[in-house]
């Protein structure tokens, strides 16, 4: 895994070897951009990488493509996350080629919840794609130059390429073999649901590396600070493929009402550290819905500070930090 695809930030810290850290950038229900860099310069200090969701849960929000040309404008790194769900191949493709020109990097492939997860079920899904199918299309841009239909471009796009993984919903066996498929469409990162049952994870993990594929993609883990034992009891009753062991639900249960919070971050990094040690994990990728200001406070009790090539010292950074100066003062 030496060869650059885009050589963008993620890549270059997962290249090299270093833990990398990635979040999610939660999308404002908002036309205003300064939302969306508030949130970004909390997120940019501990993190190689802020992912702009695509609708997810299937619930609507600022779409990922206006975050990533609000977060490329700034001068941050953003991976874009791209569903399936509600485009056909042509606006993929079409969005791809845009966000490329915008000059994101990394693109994060999903297939996507169904409509009947989110807020407006009567919505009607596309599916014109799957992950893998998407894989495949975004890697033939890459790789080959051209559109599904043989039509050459002119410059293609440089991308680094993401898939999503979730071990901890059945059939188990299959996990890593559905992973193996992605990796061979065209992944050179995952990012998996959130982990709250490491032994769960580690057993799959054996699994992954008993097919070799840790060296073959780089693997990030999902993870999350869980507000109270209600929070988690919501996330693995209504999110899709959220498994919460009952020990973590108990957990905070008999934790005092005003330390839950700090108890959740506690066991988000308690899982960290763990996760650490687990031979083929390549990083975290932090979800902390609505909490982005507890992610720095998580990867720096995690021991993940200073992070490696500190965006502070890239010259998009300072671009950003003066972007969002700017927006503060009214300049």
């Amino acid at each position: 895994m030496t060869e650059f695809k885009s050589g963008s930030r993620l890549e270059r810290v997962l290249r090299s070897g270093r833990f990398a850290v990635t979040a999610e950038l939660n999308p404002p229900d908002s036309t205003d951009p300064q939302e969306v860099y508030d949130a970004a310069l909390v997120l940019s200090e501990v993190c190689d990488g802020i992912n702009a969701t695509d609708a997810s849960g299937a619930n609507c929000h600022m779409s990922s493509v206006a975050i990533c040309a609000l977060l490329t404008r700034a001068g941050y790194e953003p991976v874009f996350q791209v569903s399936c769900r509600d485009r056909n191949r042509i606006a993929i493709q079409g969005d791809l080629l845009g966000a490329a020109a915008m000059g994101v990097k990394n693109v994060l492939c999903l297939t996507g919840d169904d409509v009947t997860a989110g807020d407006q079920p009567q919505a009607k899904r596309v599916f014109d794609f799957d992950s893998i199918q998407l894989l495949r299309t975004a890697k033939i841009m890459r790789d080959e130059g051209m559109f599904l239909s043989g039509r050459k471009l002119t410059v293609p796009p440089q991308f680094f390429l993401g898939a999503a993984s979730n071990p901890f919903v059945p059939p188990f066996d299959w996990r890593p073999l559905r992973l193996a498929k992605k990796i061979e469409a065209g992944a050179d990162f995952i990012q998996s649901q959130y982990c709250f049952d490491v032994p769960r994870f580690k057993e799959f993990m054996q699994r992954v590396r008993d097919l070799g594929l840790h060296e073959k993609a780089f693997y990030l883990v999902g993870v999350g600070p869980l507000r109270s034992e209600k929070t988690a009891e919501f996330m693995r009753s209504k999110v899709p493929g959220v498994h919460i062991p009952d020990a973590i639900v108990e957990r905070l249960r008999q934790t005092p009402k005003e330390q839950k919070r700090a108890e959740g971050k506690r066991i988000c990094v308690e899982i960290i550290q763990q996760l650490r040690e687990i031979e083929g994990v390549s990083g975290v990728h932090v979800m902390a819905y609505r909490q982005e200001e507890l992610v720095a406070e998580i990867i720096q009790e995690a021991g993940l500070l200073p992070r490696p090539m500190q965006m502070g010292f890239d010259s998009g950074h300072e671009k950003a930090r003066m972007r969002h100066r700017k927006h503060e003062t009214g300049d």
